[in-house]
């Protein structure tokens, strides 16, 4: 019974691609960065081959690695979570989704306007936690929503919990949702809820919800389920996939459960996929551009590394890797960057060794439908 354990470190890049110029992000490095910070230590990740990877050379690699490495360029045109997550499942994306630097437009807010029955503010790229905190007093006030985006394709709604209960707020992202298609589909509407008590002091909380695109072609999830084994989903990787081909699920509210639920999965007995994200990473300590809260998320994942991989049965194999970067050290933005993400994988079966650079994230797709024995319907060529 082959089991696949892939867990995302959301945006853990590993340097910036080529083409990286022109997305605004020519010198970006998000892992050099956290290596930067005393809190960062990753002795078990490095023992697998992270530093072994082409291009890794601030930190020295081990001398044996003990899994099958590779370093990742992504195909697709975008930098987002849905780009990524998609092109890793098999769907590589040659057309950018929208993004809304000078906000939406007037026909799509005048729409959401209509249907929720509420007014909105802001309506342009901000800062999560500033916009909250800069327009979460008027917004309490007038019971206006507030939307905002990013330089990714999302339209976020922003509300506060007292006044606008998060499954109203959910039900305001399923109409924005229906309305954003055709050439305004954006990659995900997502649910921000907020509490505070005014004066600018507001804080997220941990009841965010996506409301993604359905994939727009076949995934790794489709065929798995197709062959009739299981895909289990843990943080928000059924978000990000809308809910398709999933088996099982649990949202998580922090990476520490994300991990927990992990292994509890690990204990069931199946066939097939057990699909991770652990977010920490890229929503709060990425986009605030805490190198040293980064480090020492990436550390926490790695010190609990050794209790995922003693629960890995004889035919299980784990593999690492992310959806694209968002360097804490890059001060230009405060966006994701366009940078290659880490392949390693371990287990029992895994041909250890390196794999150099791999043309797509596809080639992650690829290896999870070979190991499980299921032919290949997806983008990308398996790594072994």
């Amino acid at each position: 019974m082959k089991r696949v354990f892939m867990i995302v470190l959301d945006s853990m890049g590993i340097g910036e691609m080529p083409d990286a110029e022109q997305f605004g992000d020519a010198g970006s490095n998000t892992l050099k960065s956290c290596a930067s910070s005393e809190k960062f230590h990753m002795e078990n990740m490095k023992d697998l081959g992270l530093f072994n990877i082409e291009g890794v050379d601030w930190c020295e690699g081990a001398k044996e690695p003990k899994g099958a490495y590779a370093r990742m360029a992504e195909a697709s045109q975008g930098k987002d979570t849905t780009t990524g997550h998609w092109e890793m499942a098999g769907i590589i994306s040659k057309n950018p989704m929208p993004t809304y630097p000078d906000g939406f437009p007037k026909e799509v807010m005048d729409e959401f306007e209509k249907q929720t029955g509420r007014g909105w503010l802001v309506n342009k790229p901000y800062s999560g936690t500033a916009v909250i905190n800069e327009y979460g007093d008027e917004h309490v006030k007038t019971g206006k929503l507030i939307v905002y985006t990013s330089a990714d394709s999302v339209f976020q709604i922003a509300a506060h919990e007292d006044l606008v209960p998060p499954e109203q707020l959910y039900e305001y992202c399923r109409i924005a949702r229906r309305i954003l298609q055709g050439d305004h589909a954006v990659g995900r509407v997502i649910a921000r809820p907020f509490i505070g008590s005014g004066n600018g002091n507001y804080t997220r909380t941990p009841r965010r919800h996506d409301f993604s695109l359905e994939p727009t072609g076949t995934t790794i999830l489709d065929q798995v389920i197709e062959a009739g084994q299981t895909v289990l989903a843990v943080g928000k990787i059924k978000d990000i996939f809308a809910g398709r081909s999933i088996s099982d699920f649990v949202y998580t509210q922090n990476n520490a459960e994300g991990i927990e639920r992990t292994l509890e999965y690990m204990d069931r007995d199946f066939e097939g996929l057990c699909f991770t994200n652990l977010v920490d990473t890229d929503m709060i300590y990425g986009h605030r551009r805490d190198i040293d809260g980064y480090a020492e998320a990436l550390t926490y994942f790695d010190r609990k590394l050794p209790e995922i991989l003693a629960k890995l049965r004889e035919d299980d194999i784990l593999i690492v890797t992310a959806d694209h970067g968002c360097d804490p050290g890059y001060t230009k933005t405060t966006d994701h960057t366009r940078e290659y993400v880490p392949f390693v994988a371990y287990g029992r079966n895994v041909p250890a060794g390196d794999y150099g650079t791999r043309e797509t994230f596809a080639d992650i797709g690829a290896t999870v439908l070979k190991y499980l024995g299921i032919p290949q319907k997806i983008a990308g060529t398996a790594i072994f």
